[in-house]
C-alpha cells in the first residue's frame, strides 16, 4: 500500500515538474524576439502599405489624362478595388498586432513619378497617350503581382494562413487588372496608335 502511495506521488512530482517545464518554455517562446523573417515581412507590408496609399493619388491623374473611356472605366474601377487594398492591409496590421505603418517605397514612387512622365512627354486626347498611361499602369500591375505573391507565400511560411489569404485575394484582382489593361490595349488601343503614328509621318 505504502508502495503504490508512494508511485502514485512520484507520478504526480513528474506531471507537475513536465507542467513547469512545458511553462517556461512556452514563456521562453513568447520572450523571444520576432526572426528576421518575421521583421522582414512586416517591413515588406509597410512598404506595399504606402504604395498602395501612394496610388490612391496616382490613380486618378492617369483616369483624367486618359482619352479611351474603356480605359477611363478601367482606372477607376482599380482605384475603389486600390483603396480597399489599403484596408485589407490594415487588417493585416491589426492581426499581426502591429500599428498600421507605411515606409516609403521608392520603386512605387518611381513608377508613379514615370506615370506623369507619360502625361507630360504626350499629347492629350490621343491614343499614343492612352498606350503610355497602359504601360506604365502594367509596370505598377507587375511590381505588385511581385510583391504579394511573395507575401502571400511568407504569410503561410510565417503560420499566418489568414493573411494570407487576405493577400492572395489582392494579388488575384492585380492579375485581373492588369489582364483588362492587356485587353484594352491589344483590342483597339495600339492600333488607333499606330495610325496616329502614320498620320504625322505622312
Amino acid at each position: 500500500m505504502a508502495t503504490t502511495v508512494k508511485k502514485s506521488a512520484q507520478k504526480k512530482a513528474t506531471r507537475k515538474a513536465s507542467n513547469t517545464s512545458s511553462a517556461r518554455n512556452q514563456a521562453r517562446s513568447v520572450a523571444q524576439p520576432e526572426s528576421a523573417l518575421a521583421e522582414l515581412f512586416l517591413d515588406e507590408i509597410k512598404d506595399i502599405y504606402w504604395a498602395e496609399k501612394k496610388l490612391t493619388k496616382t490613380l486618378p491623374k492617369l483616369q483624367k489624362a486618359a482619352t479611351s473611356e474603356q480605359l477611363r472605366a478601367a482606372f477607376a474601377t482599380h482605384l475603389e478595388q486600390t483603396k480597399e487594398h489599403v484596408t485589407r492591409l490594415e487588417q493585416v496590421f491589426e492581426i499581426l498586432g502591429k500599428k498600421a505603418q507605411a515606409k516609403k517605397c521608392d520603386a512605387m514612387e518611381g513608377l508613379s513619378m514615370e506615370g506623369e512622365s507619360i502625361i507630360e512627354d504626350t499629347d492629350a486626347g490621343t491614343a499614343t497617350r492612352d498606350v503610355g498611361l497602359i504601360i506604365a499602369a502594367q509596370k505598377t500591375e507587375h511590381y505588385e503581382i511581385a510583391t504579394y505573391g511573395s507575401l502571400t507565400t511568407l504569410a503561410g511560411v510565417l503560420g499566418h494562413n489568414d493573411i494570407a489569404d487576405i493577400l492572395a485575394t489582392t494579388l488575384q484582382e492585380e492579375k485581373e487588372t492588369d489582364e483588362i489593361l492587356t485587353s484594352i490595349a491589344e483590342n483597339d488601343i495600339n492600333y488607333e496608335a499606330e495610325e496616329e503614328t502614320e498620320e504625322e509621318e505622312a
